[in-house]
């Protein structure tokens, strides 16, 4: 990982952190707007990220079409996204839920084939994909209180930022191939 790449991730990790702590200081109706319209912006830059990367170089690589089908996949979700601002705040909390509890249990699969593998931080990701599922555990008990589940969202999104900072100061190992 580069510099520039190290300073990127821990400045994301600031702004994650700073969004967080105005939702937990200031809890409103409209931080679910700005909740869905954070995670909808953020999918779609991924998605559209993914699919520039595909037609620049993926499709000449061994599996390259796989990241082109993620990549409108996750552009579809990012529309899905948008298009939750005039539902109940319910639905919003539950696509939350899913999202958190999908999003844990890839990074506990993605954790356990690195255990086998011997490559990588396991130990890191499997406590963040346990920590995402529990956060949608508990977002699932108090989904009745609104506020609550913002409050527990914003708890993982500053999770979620400590976790990127502590990443971008981890050491990275390279391989070389004479």
């Amino acid at each position: 990982m580069s510099g520039f790449q190290r300073v990127r991730k821990v400045l994301f990790g600031l702004c994650m952190i700073a969004v967080a702590l105005f939702f937990i200081f200031f809890p409103s109706d409209e931080a679910y707007m700005i909740i869905v319209a954070i995670l909808s912006l953020g999918l779609a830059i991924v998605g559209i990220k993914d699919i520039i990367f595909y037609f620049t170089m993926a499709k000449h690589m061994i599996g390259g079409k796989m990241i082109l089908i993620q990549g409108v996949i996750i552009l579809d979700f990012a529309l899905i996204t948008g298009s939750l601002a005039n539902v109940p705040k319910i639905y919003i909390l539950l696509y939350l839920i899913g999202i958190h509890a999908f999003s844990g249990v890839v990074e506990i699969l993605r954790a356990m084939e690195s255990k086998k593998a011997v490559e990588g931080p396991w130990k890191l990701k499997f406590t963040h994909g346990i920590i995402n599922f529990l956060l949608a555990i508990a977002c699932l008990i108090f989904i009745r209180k609104s506020h609550t589940a913002l409050l527990i969202y914003s708890l993982g999104l500053i999770y979620s930022a400590v976790v990127r900072i502590f990443s971008a100061f981890r050491r990275t190992s390279f391989i070389l191939i004479n």
